[in-house]
């Protein structure tokens, strides 16, 4: 997917937009539109994301049956998401997901683009409260409580950018008993990288 407003940080680049969110925030989009769940960017990630999936299982040569979501570090945190928000997908496999367990992430880890969430609260002091209300419409572990469908997640303990107790928060949560965590001790946020892709694919040949 074409996450919105970010084809020239990282990749090939995008051209999605996002118009929305001139409210005062920090730079990146951690806060853009914090401040009422109705404006906040990821309310629009999701909904880009769940009409990817409406439109990938409308090409006439897919099997609607047998979507699975796939997701890496911001794309992990989508595909959870999606586990939430899509009743009857196959299976997810968010790999080291970021976008879990806000309250405790802002905390233990000055990293961004968590950071950029404690910098926001640096100068608007006070906001604390309103400010983690409008995460917890768009936190993973509260999709994760949703979630109807096999899931294999990952994590590695050392990760900084996503840390490996916000990941478990997730993880714990899933509703799904069909639930399986790969963890790798002794790596950042690379986490498994093609160790993991193949995990993941031996994963997939039981559901799809």
């Amino acid at each position: 997917m074409d996450t919105r407003g970010q084809g020239s940080a990282w990749g090939a680049g995008g051209g999605t937009a996002d118009p929305v969110g001139g409210a005062p925030a920090y730079p990146g989009f951690m806060t853009r539109g914090i401040d009422a769940p109705e404006h906040y960017y990821y309310r629009r990630v999701f909904t880009d994301a769940v009409r990817a999936v409406e439109a990938a299982r409308s090409h006439p040569l897919t099997d609607a049956s047998r979507t699975v979501a796939v997701g890496a570090s911001q794309g992990g945190g989508i595909t959870i998401a999606m586990g939430g928000l899509i009743p009857d997908l196959a299976g997810i496999a968010p790999d080291v997901p970021f976008l879990c367990d806000y309250p405790r992430a802002v905390t233990v880890t000055d990293r961004h683009p968590y950071r950029e969430i404690g910098l926001y609260l640096k100068t608007h002091r006070g906001r604390t409260q309103e400010a983690l209300r409008t995460l917890s419409y768009f936190d993973g572990v509260h999709f994760a409580a949703r979630g109807r469908a096999p899931a294999l997640f990952s994590a590695a303990l050392e990760d900084m950018t996503c840390p490996p107790s916000t990941v478990f928060a997730a993880f714990n949560a899933w509703g799904h008993e069909d639930k399986t965590i790969e963890v790798y001790d002794f790596n950042d946020h690379e986490g498994g990288g093609p160790f993991q892709e193949a995990a993941q694919l031996r994963w997939m040949r039981s559901y799809i």
